[in-house]
């Protein structure tokens, strides 16, 4: 019996040992650099800097924001990739970090190598929205309406390549309509020419599309995302509508490739409690987007699965940015 038990006893200390790396808690013995390939003041930095703060606070070194902005986020994200993976350096960034692998003919990094998730910071998504005076109010009234007038229906992005552009790509293969895409230098300008009538639809954000809709300036269609958004509660889904459209975005936390495991689950740990805080729910929700702090296995596959569909998606429109 002692035998047995000590049998026993050496597995069980064995298996412990095993799980220990992904159960320890990290101690980072050097400033935390968290790289934001935008520049200051935009969404996705505000959301980089009051994690940042909270951030320091729970690890006991300096948080910084560095903004990195250029080439579409490549060179912020690129230097991220060629940093030691040791947790001094992350990257913050959007969904279409998804997309730029299938956009250029030799891609500008390996999603999958050169970077470890980590966790979101929010997710989100668009809002369809319509000139005040379009024929059409509902999902399937926008359906019917470009089925009947093919390529008569003009939808404008913020650019070739662009989020706003491959939502358009993927809607009208889900829905089977053919309309037509105009590409602008930035959303003010696709909002100011949607005002004025000039274009027909446009993928907006939560905010603005909500701020035109009660001005009177355009009216919402549906919610481009999986579930309805905190900040529209009233306004449908594509899915509800019985079309199978529905995208996700986040803004998320990656590492340099080759992260040890008990680097990604402190920092998983701490971001997690973070945005779920009332203060950071409160602006979250104020910005039209809903908190993170999904699993780094979870959002492993989430981020996989993105860059699938956006892959399909690009093929198929033959979009490419070189």
């Amino acid at each position: 019996m002692p035998s047995l038990l000590k049998s026993l006893f050496t597995a069980l200390a064995l298996a412990l040992a095993c799980s220990a790396p992904a159960n320890a808690q990290w101690k980072p013995s050097k400033p935390i650099r968290i790289v934001v390939p935008f520049t200051p003041g935009g969404g996705t930095d505000q959301q980089a800097r009051r994690i940042a703060v909270a951030l320091a606070e729970a690890l006991g070194v300096p948080v910084i924001v560095d903004n990195k902005p250029g080439a579409g986020t490549l060179v912020g994200t690129r230097e991220v990739a060629k940093a030691a993976p040791d947790g001094s350096t992350l990257l913050y960034t959007v969904a279409a970090m998804t997309q730029m692998p299938h956009l250029y003919a030799t891609p500008p990094y390996d999603l999958f190598k050169d970077f470890t998730p980590i966790t979101p910071g929010s997710m989100g998504g668009t809002v369809l929205v319509a000139r005040q005076d379009a024929p059409f109010s509902t999902v399937r009234e926008m359906v019917d309406y470009a089925k009947r007038n093919p390529g008569k229906l003009n939808v404008a992005s913020y650019g070739i390549g662009t989020t706003g552009h491959l939502n358009i790509e993927f809607l009208k293969r889900v829905a089977g309509i053919d309309v037509t895409h105009i590409p602008y230098p930035g959303p003010a300008q696709a909002n100011q020419d949607l005002y004025a009538g000039r274009i027909d639809m446009f993928f907006d954000g939560p905010t603005t599309a909500s701020a035109s809709s009660k001005s009177g300036r355009t009216k919402l269609i549906a919610a481009a995302t999986e579930k309805r958004i905190p900040s529209l509660p009233d306004l449908q889904t594509f899915h509800e509508a019985g079309l199978d459209f529905g995208i996700d975005g986040w803004i998320a936390f990656f590492g340099p490739g080759g992260m040890r495991p008990e680097i990604v689950a402190t920092l998983h740990k701490e971001i997690a409690r973070i945005v779920n805080t009332p203060e950071f729910r409160k602006f979250i929700f104020e910005s039209g987007l809903d908190y993170g702090g999904m699993t780094p296995a979870d959002f492993t596959t989430k981020v996989r699965s993105d860059y699938e569909r956006w892959g399909r998606v690009i093929r198929e429109a033959a979009v490419k940015l070189d």
